[in-house]
């Protein structure tokens, strides 16, 4: 490993994704995850080339784990009094109005520790009731003697005036309170209680969590004499230094597929693609987003594990259709699969590891598509008597030959994929068909092909380190961080003193993150914007501003702006409508230097990729199909369907009908 090297380690629910830069080049590495994932993470370490690494990107599923499994820090809730049940009475959205089995997840702090602080903020900030001292430290001493490892703290209208909160904070510390104290003014100064007091309450209960985590790898990363920054991805699209990352922890929850998407954009970027469609299929799970004229398509809030979480997110739609998707039938007989996955331990049967139920990757290997000697992640080689003694079952209550079973479970999985592509792209106004499909994750590019016949999409991308891609976008991503002030004031009276002292407040202590991470002055930029709406409407647009001081002159550009990405999004604007200014944001960001992504070079033939003949099962029958090696074909290759293409960490099917080529960066196009 030469000198300045740059490293991107990705943590998936089956597989840890390795890629770094050698001598101008680009490697990667697959392993398997392990339960802790530092031990993969520092197993993996072990195998790569000794060397003077500049800087760790890392993607992890730490958070979203905990929060999925209910295996957050013991948390406290200080919130106004009379409003201590907000968490629990949320709002009355019912995404299920006909399941009268329904239940809401319970609050993740029972109602014994939200514990109420006598004081009170008017809708403008003003004090009507002072903070009682006297309770708070009397809530400190409950806290300090009750084995709470955190705490949040939420009173009403603090995104106005944080003043007791943060007075709330330092009695607690006077008092000997020793956990992290989260305060909502600092992680969402946003009005809507609901949802600023659910997200406070997740960072709290996952920050000791993160916190632990972070830790445990920086210090086991110092004793291997590895001193180099370990920066985090968010789930915004953009890494943070390991204490902000902590400090946010309910960022982190869209991590891994925040990398993917960052990585898909890049590769498509040289491929000459700006619209795209990302598919990253790993072992657990198929997650899908949409990047329109190169823009990642971000969402202002979204549900994790049905908590619902205000935080700038890469707008990924993720279902449990993975590599390890175990297939079951449901009690009508019906073939379901997933969303229960085998993961790396035991991992599909016919891994020969333990496992005994049928799974996507099984019904591959069984059809032809996937090697027996040459597997990923340096698995040792696969059983096709493992994966049809798994599959026998299912095949045998559906009275249908074993093919035929295991056609069906690729089939089941693919449905729940297209759906979810439907709800990024059609559900969102957009035609598939005027998109690419970038098929990537270790089992994204063997579905590729299929899914873009179904949903009418003319190409497929593969890029060409497809098992590996989430963690080549870790290394390519910048430094990201948002801020965010609720205002809730008419366009026509908003001060530009005021817009420019919050905006200059935002950027003092945006420099200040941003020059402790490293970065230097010239890689900082900001990008200002405001949310908008029309009186009376439920939810905002977000609209940029200049990156200089705002004026009186710029309100009749931004209320005209306003009314043009309202037209575009839903169809119509209403010009003589008040418009209102809700949220003042800006994004602070920390340019990195990405690595270039590697040129192929000229030389080999497409019969010099050849690896063997051998029989594919495509739906309609076995066919007699060429095999081929990927690192072994030269740019501008073509081939014609039926082919498999395998590389080092995914293998891309081409069916009876499609056409690929290479390009330059050795990435496969498909025609289907």
């Amino acid at each position: 490993m030469s000198p300045e090297v740059l490293l991107g380690v990705d943590i998936g629910g089956t597989f840890t994704d390795f890629v770094w830069t050698e001598d101008g080049a680009l490697r990667a590495l697959k392993v398997p995850t392990t339960p802790a994932q530092e031990e993969g993470f520092l197993a993996g370490l072990a195998r790569l080339p000794a060397g003077e690494i500049e800087r760790i990107v890392h993607g992890t599923t730490v958070a979203t784990n905990a929060l999925l499994e209910g295996k957050w820090a013991r948390t406290a809730l200080i919130t106004t009094a009379g409003f201590r049940d907000v968490l629990a009475i949320g709002r009355q959205n019912r995404p299920s109005l006909y399941d009268l089995t329904c239940d809401r997840p319970a609050p993740m702090v029972p109602r014994e520790w939200r514990l109420e602080a006598p004081e009170r903020l008017d809708s403008r900030g003003r004090v009507v009731r002072p903070l009682d001292e006297g309770a708070v430290r009397e809530i400190a001493r409950r806290i300090a003697r009750g084995g709470i490892e955190s705490v949040a703290v939420v009173l009403l209208f603090s995104f106005l005036n944080p003043a007791h909160e943060r007075r709330v904070r330092e009695i607690l510390v006077e008092e000997g309170v020793q956990v992290p104290i989260t305060l909502s003014s600092e992680i969402l100064p946003e009005f809507r209680e609901f949802e600023r007091t659910s997200t406070t309450v997740m960072t709290a209960a996952l920050r000791p969590v993160v916190e632990r985590y972070l830790l445990r790898l920086s210090q086991a990363l110092l004793s291997r004499g590895i001193s180099a920054p370990l920066l985090v991805m968010q789930s915004n699209g953009g890494v943070a230094g390991t204490a902000e990352a902590a400090r946010r922890a309910a960022s982190l929850l869209l991590s891994g597929p925040a990398g993917g998407a960052i990585g898909a954009k890049r590769v498509g970027a040289v491929a000459g693609f700006a619209n795209l469609i990302t598919l990253d299929m790993g072992g657990t799970s198929a997650d899908v987003a949409l990047i329109e004229d190169g823009e990642i398509a971000l969402t202002p809030e979204r549900e994790v594990a049905g908590r619902p979480v205000r935080l700038p997110m890469v707008d990924v739609h993720t279902v449990g259709a993975g590599g390890g998707s175990i297939a079951w039938l449901d009690p009508g007989g019906g073939l379901r699969v997933g969303p229960r996955s085998a993961g790396s331990r035991p991992g599909p049967a016919c891994c020969g590891r333990g496992g005994t139920e049928p799974t996507v990757t099984d019904a591959h290997l069984l059809l032809g598509h996937l090697p027996r000697e040459r597997p990923l992640g340096g698995l040792p080689p696969l059983s096709v008597e493992l994966a049809a003694e798994a599959i026998r079952g299912i095949a045998g209550a559906l009275g249908l030959p074993l093919e035929r079973a295991a056609w069906g479970i690729l089939e089941v999985a693919e449905a729940t994929m297209e759906r979810a592509i439907r709800v990024i792209s059609v559900e969102r106004g957009h035609d598939p068909r005027e998109f690419v499909l970038v098929a990537f994750g270790g089992a994204g590019p063997l579905h590729g092909a299929s899914l873009a016949r179904k949903l009418g999409i003319p190409r497929v991308l593969i890029p060409a380190c497809a098992g590996v891609l989430s963690a080549l976008g870790l290394v390519s991503a910048d430094l990201v961080h948002t801020y965010v002030r609720s205002l809730v004031v008419p366009l026509t009276d908003v001060s530009p003193e005021r817009v420019n002292d919050l905006l200059a407040a935002f950027r003092r202590e945006a420099e200040g993150i941003l020059k402790a991470e490293g970065v230097p002055e010239g890689a900082r930029k900001y990008r200002p914007a405001v949310d908008l709406r029309y009186r009376g409407q439920a939810y905002e647009l977000s609209v940029p501003l200049p990156d200089r001081p705002f004026s009186a002159e710029d309100l009749a550009e931004l209320e005209s702006g306003f009314h043009r990405e309202h037209e575009r999004l839903y169809g119509y604007a209403v010009p003589g409508e008040p418009v209102e200014l809700v949220n003042l944001r800006l994004t602070a960001i920390g340019e990195a230097e990405a690595p270039a992504l590697p040129r192929l070079r000229r030389g080999g033939s497409v019969e010099g990729a050849l690896i063997e003949r051998r029989p594919v099962y495509f739906g309609e029958g076995w066919r007699e199909t060429p095999v081929y090696a990927r690192e072994k074909l030269p740019p501008g290759a073509e081939l014609r369907g039926p082919a498999v293409v395998e590389g080092r960490e995914s293998t891309c099917l081409v069916p009876p009908g499609a056409r690929a080529s290479v390009d330059a960066y050795g990435n496969l196009i498909l025609e289907v």
